[in-house]
């Protein structure tokens, strides 16, 4: 098995290292600067030595450079990396353009997980790779060996590929706190409770159905419904404007998604549409064609 060196010491290079510990491959070090980052390394890396970046380097067959995304090349150009290494980061966001230039055969590696901070379980997770055809035999193995998943993205796709998956997770966050914050208004006193076995359901039947599990109002052609909430999202005083908005622009996708798979009339459809530009001419700070004036 290759020697891993992993150089930074942050949240996701912390898990994906102790997961490769467990899977038998050996940590000759981590570079670790901060008190966090020392904290991290003897919770989850507590056999690992600490050393300095030229010497984590040098013991290495597969250097993990786990630093954040602005930080990669700048890092991987200081380390003395030779022909016979893989360098390898974890950013969703960049292919190889950071590693360009080095001496080692470069290796672009994102899962697909969030990693808050301690131990992770990696089972299943879809790691993206972009690599020479050279590396893929080391890529699958280190992938395989957690129990993890590994898929292909060309280079030139890889912001393509992220923004895939900040819009999906990301943004699900903001749309989930501001439903939290609109039944909070409403005078609920469990918002939580109240969202999770739905959110839960509609996730699930999500990622198993795709579109085809939309439920809701504007499947079901209620225009009405839809133009009560926008009047009442428009009467909220903290979250007015954005979460107003925020429902009004997907309620404009999901009428488009609906439409299109036959479950919306045209004539429904353009009732909505209706619905939503009359939203879109009435919020402050926007003309009547949506456009925020420069």
């Amino acid at each position: 098995m290759e020697r891993i060196g992993l150089i930074g010491a942050g949240r996701a290079g912390t898990a994906v290292g102790a997961a490769l510990a467990a899977a038998g491959y050996r940590l000759v070090g981590v570079t670790a600067r901060s008190d966090a980052s020392r904290d991290r390394v003897a919770q989850l890396l507590p056999a690992v030595p600490v050393l300095t970046a030229d010497e984590v380097t040098q013991r290495a067959d597969v250097v993990l450079v786990a630093v954040p995304d602005d930080l990669i090349r700048d890092v991987a150009h200081t380390l003395p990396l030779t022909g016979a290494q893989y360098v390898v980061h974890l950013s969703g966001a960049h292919g190889l353009s950071p590693l360009e230039g080095l001496a080692a055969t470069p290796v672009a590696l994102h899962p697909s997980m969030t990693f808050p901070g301690g131990p992770v379980q990696l089972d299943d997770v879809m790691f993206t790779a972009t690599a020479p055809d050279a590396a893929r035999p080391v890529v699958e193995r280190l992938v395989k060996s957690l129990g993890a998943q590994v898929q292909w993205v060309a280079d030139e796709q890889r912001a393509l590929y992220h923004a895939g998956l900040v819009h999906g997770a990301n943004h699900l966050t903001t749309l989930v706190s501001q439903a939290i914050g609109v039944l909070r208004e409403a005078g609920v006193a469990d918002p939580v409770a109240t969202l999770q076995p739905l959110l839960a359901a509609t996730l699930d039947n999500t990622l198993r159905s795709g579109h085809h599990a939309l439920t809701g109002p504007i499947a079901r052609g209620d225009v009405d419904t839809v133009a009560a909430h926008l009047t009442a999202l428009q009467g909220l005083q903290v979250l007015r404007d954005r979460t107003a908005t925020t429902y009004a622009e997907l309620a404009r996708a999901t009428v488009e998604i609906v439409e299109a798979d036959g479950r919306l009339d045209a004539e429904t459809a353009r009732r909505f549409t209706q619905v939503l530009d009359g939203h879109r001419a009435g919020v402050p700070g926007q003309d009547r064609t949506g456009e925020t004036p420069r």
